[in-house]
């Protein structure tokens, strides 16, 4: 069972990791979850019943926005994710945040370590 702090720190840097991941270049849900499976060396390994819901909010707030797809080399088409440009200024905000949240962090915990 994973420890309910780690899971809460996860839970709330997922929403930035998939708008991020999607600024950069439009992808489907099977592909990000893969990638961000393998970059993050298996810290998140997430499940279709996590990543959903957050594609799904993030084009509720219209942060990103969806189309099928038709491959040769598959029969079934695919849901491409790409941002729209309020998502791209909204992914640049949250990044802004990120960091200040971050280094404010590393500060208190910087200053734990010298008390």
């Amino acid at each position: 069972m994973e420890d309910k702090f780690f899971q809460q720190l996860k839970k709330g840097v997922l929403e930035l990791l998939v708008l991020e991941q999607i600024c950069t270049r439009p992808t489907y849900g099977y592909e990000l979850r893969s990638f961000l499976r393998e970059r993050s060396g298996g810290l998140f390994d997430l499940k279709e019943g996590t990543l959903y819901p957050i594609l799904y909010r993030l084009e509720d707030d219209r942060l990103i926005e969806s189309h099928w797809t038709h491959t040769e080399d598959r029969a079934a088409p695919k849901k491409f994710y790409s941002a729209t440009g309020a998502g791209r200024e909204e992914q640049l905000r949250r990044r802004e945040l990120w960091t200040q949240f971050q280094q404010t962090v590393s500060s208190f915990l910087k200053g734990a370590d010298q008390s």
